[in-house]
C-alpha cells in the first residue's frame, strides 16, 4: 500500500508543476492555482508517507 501512496503522492507532484507551468505560460492563474495546490497535496502526501516509514519498525 505504501508504494501505492508514494506513486501517487510523485503522479500529483508531477500533474502540478505541469499545471503550474501551463497556467503561467499563457496567462491563467486559476490554472497556475490548482497546479501549486496539487503539488503541495502531493509534497503532504509525500511527508506523510516518509514520516510513516521513520516509525516503522525495523
Amino acid at each position: 500500500m505504501a508504494a501505492d501512496e508514494k506513486a501517487q503522492a510523485k503522479g500529483e507532484q508531477a500533474r502540478g508543476k505541469i499545471k503550474k507551468v501551463v497556467g503561467d505560460a499563457v496567462g491563467n492563474e486559476s490554472l497556475k492555482a490548482e497546479g501549486h495546490g496539487e503539488e503541495s497535496k502531493g509534497d503532504l502526501r509525500e511527508a506523510k508517507e516518509k514520516a510513516k516509514d521513520a516509525v516503522k519498525p525495523k
